[in-house]
């Protein structure tokens, strides 16, 4: 943040979408969340990528709160800068970082396009989800509801693959079923996306009987408004 000559020399192309990319707990910038998803991006289309690393407080929860908030300044002091614009922003977090990517579009001047969160974390202070005002679409995959991931609806749509948590392959294991919830959005990026069949509740979608008409891409690269 304000430093005007490293602005200069990178590739920023105000012109074109921006994807900020938030890690999680104990996460850094080289975490497997930014491993996947980067390069699907760069592959789905020539867009910015910003990698968020804040791993120096992303021991406690808490810090998610004012990095949330720095980032928010650092985005405003960039487009001031550049031109570019929050409607052209999409804003992904992971885990701890899911509650962050809200924190950080509510922050914003102006509407952010897209905020998904990846598996927000199940402890998170409660007046700071992510929530479905912070942006024109919020979406949440939900991979392991319940244990290391929140178990509610969180967004404008809520996606609960093979029911929310006990990934297959996974093999009973929680922190690969948190992990799934990136793994799925880079494939999304680069496939266009997996269909969710619409539910009537949160428990319905957890044992796979959804039978309601609407059909809907979870994932991808653009919002899903209107």
């Amino acid at each position: 943040m304000d430093h005007v000559q490293s602005l200069s020399e990178s590739n920023f192309d105000a012109s074109k979408r921006v994807i900020v990319l938030i890690h999680g707990f104990l996460g850094s910038g080289t975490a497997g969340s930014n491993r996947a998803l980067v390069p699907a991006f760069l592959d789905g289309e020539d867009v910015n990528v910003i990698v968020v690393d804040w791993s120096r407080g992303a021991h406690w929860g808490l810090n998610g709160i004012q990095s949330g908030r720095s980032i928010a300044r650092f985005i405003d002091w960039l487009n001031s800068m550049t031109g570019a614009s929050a409607s052209q922003y999409h804003i992904l977090g992971f885990s701890v970082g899911g509650h962050t990517a809200g924190i950080v579009a509510r922050h914003v001047t102006g509407n952010v396009a897209y905020v998904t969160g990846l598996d927000p974390a199940s402890r998170w202070e409660i007046d700071e989800l992510v929530g479905p005002n912070d942006a024109d679409y919020v979406e949440i995959i939900h991979t392991s509801a319940g244990v290391n991931g929140w178990r509610d609806p969180l967004g404008h749509t809520d996606f609960y693959p093979n029911g929310g948590n006990v990934m297959p392959g996974c093999t009973l294991n929680i922190v690969c079923d948190h992990q799934r919830s990136y793994e799925y959005m880079a494939e999304s990026v680069r496939t266009g996306g997996f269909t969710g069949w619409e539910c009537r509740s949160q428990p319905e979608a957890s044992i796979g009987s959804c039978n309601l008409p609407g059909r809907l891409n979870m994932g991808g690269l653009q919002p899903k408004t209107g």
